[in-house]
């Protein structure tokens, strides 16, 4: 017998009106189990079904009771006891367990086990009994058919529990007889007329034997027949009784319960196929709708990357028109300080102009006082040749007069021509720096006008980005959203699918009584 092991001794406690469902193959093998069950016993649906239903047993239950719910069973009939079943975690939980056979035309398919919550007051006797039966203290008492009964000499003891109404009839005749032969011979009769009486009564009690087995044994059996065959899920005709008696009406409701039951589970069971069918169809749309939601999540992923590259493209562009905008304000504001400075360059190349026309007419001054002293000494050194030796040194220094301005003449005359070359140079540099000041000033205009287009642009891009931002933002919560509903439609479907499951579960709960 399997041992599951460990063992805790700690009592699981469950709600009073629950009540445990399970069913097996002909071979033991779990292929239904309730959500109460899988609750009270600590496993999970899944971990249940396939399993050897002896997952849940308790070693401190007896192989004798177990032996006897198997004898029962095969025997076609449904056992009932007190069961110490043990939880996943090593706890225990008491149950009344109800097992039955499952029949299909008259061959047993698998079993239906059904448990409620022991009563508390039989919890402790059957503790005991069972410790009893462990230990091999259980001396004249075995198990039968959920039962503890007595064996040899007490068994007479447990006849009112194992006797059949058949035997119940049979043995009360078998008591009677005598009773009523006694009474013969107490009245006086004697010889022929005592053995006469005694045969009367024997056949009479043969007689009453036979009408009560007609009568009440043969239909109690037909009854429990019936009833058997309603709790097993037979499928096969009712039982007829023409007799409208407490036997009779009994039989009609066995049967009216049997049709009625019929009725229900096929009526559920034509629901539940629908159930299952919508089911399906749900869990498929689903899986559907799960399938584009994750495509629609992926492409508004995508988009938020790309709308996060494209805000950071149209950030670096802002950020780079601005700088843009500096560097153009800032090159406006030197174009505009290099117009000045070609405005001061012109007014100063003027300035030097006018001023080398000056010096020019000076040095026409000074080549006149030059040609006027030349002609002064020229006229000094004739005089002086006139007076001979008292002018001879009048006339040296009249020569000298004469060499020096000779020469301040040709310095003039040199000075006038680089003079007049340099107000030639500096009126061509003049007339270049006018140009080049008019040009600067177009350059500024221009510096100005592209300055403005920057700002605009740079105005522009700002709003872009802003506007960019906002649509990033828009995505991003779209993509949040989108997640969300993918979230949402993932547990959609994994309900969808629960109720596929549930739906199957139940199916396969009423296929039990199909």
């Amino acid at each position: 017998m399997r041992n599951n092991q460990p063992v805790t001794q700690h009592e699981f406690e469950f709600p009073d009106d629950a009540t445990l469902m399970s069913t097996t193959d002909a071979d033991s093998i779990i292929t239904y189990a309730n959500t109460t069950f899988a609750y009270v016993s600590g496993f999970s649906t899944d971990e249940l079904v396939g399993q050897p239903h002896n997952l849940v047993r308790h070693p401190d239950m007896p192989k004798e009771a177990f032996a006897d719910m198997w004898a029962t069973l095969k025997g076609g009939e449904p056992w009932t006891a007190l069961v110490k079943n043990r939880r996943k975690d090593g706890d225990h939980y008491w149950v009344r367990a109800n097992a039955v056979p499952v029949m299909r035309n008259g061959r047993t398919e698998g079993y239906l086990s059904v448990r409620t919550k022991a009563p508390r007051d039989q919890i402790a006797g059957a503790e005991a009994l069972y410790r009893d039966f462990r230990e091999g203290r259980a001396g004249k008492r075995r198990f039968h058919k959920g039962l503890v009964v007595r064996t040899g000499l007490m068994r007479i003891v447990s006849l009112p529990q194992t006797m059949s109404v058949r035997a119940r009839v049979h043995s009360a005749l078998a008591v009677l007889a005598p009773v009523v032969i006694g009474t013969g011979w107490a009245c006086g009769l004697d010889g022929g007329g005592l053995a006469a009486f005694a045969a009367v009564t024997a056949g009479a009690a043969a007689a009453a034997g036979m009408w009560l087995d007609a009568q009440i044994a043969r239909p109690l059996k037909q009854l429990r027949d019936q009833a058997l065959n309603v709790a097993t899920g037979d499928r096969r005709g009712g039982a007829g009784m023409d007799r409208v008696d407490e036997i009779g009406m009994t039989l009609r409701t066995i049967n009216q319960l049997g049709l009625m039951f019929r009725w229900l589970v096929d009526d559920v069971s034509e629901q539940v196929l629908n159930v299952q069918r919508a089911s399906n169809e749900i869990a498929q749309g689903n899986n559907d709708l799960s399938a584009r939601t994750e495509q629609a999540a992926s492409s508004v992923q995508q988009t938020a990357a790309s709308m996060a590259e494209m805000t950071a493209t149209v950030d670096s562009n802002a950020q780079t028109a601005q700088q843009a905008n500096q560097l153009s304000v800032s090159a406006s504001e030197a174009a505009e300080r290099g117009g000045h400075a070609m405005s001061e360059i012109v007014n100063t190349m003027n300035d030097i102009t006018d001023s080398s026309r000056r010096i020019s007419d000076i040095i026409g001054v000074i080549d006149g006082i030059a040609f006027q002293t030349n002609i002064l000494a020229l006229n000094a050194a004739v005089e002086a040749a006139r007076a001979g030796d008292q002018g001879r040194g009048f006339a040296v220094v009249a020569g000298e007069v004469r060499s020096l301005a000779q020469r301040s003449a040709n310095a003039a005359k040199e000075i006038k021509t680089l003079i007049g070359a340099s107000v030639e140079r500096v009126e061509s540099g003049s007339r270049i720096v006018d140009g080049a000041g008019k040009t600067m000033e177009d350059i500024v205009a221009q510096v100005k006008r592209v300055s403005d287009l920057i700002a605009e642009i740079s105005s522009s891009t700002a709003e872009q980005s802003t506007g960019v931002a906002q649509v990033d933002q828009a995505v991003v919560h779209l993509d949040n959203i989108t997640q969300q509903n993918a979230a949402l439609v993932e547990q959609s479907a994994a309900a969808s699918e629960s109720l596929k499951q549930q739906a199957m579960r139940l199916v396969d709960a009423v296929n039990v009584f199909r």
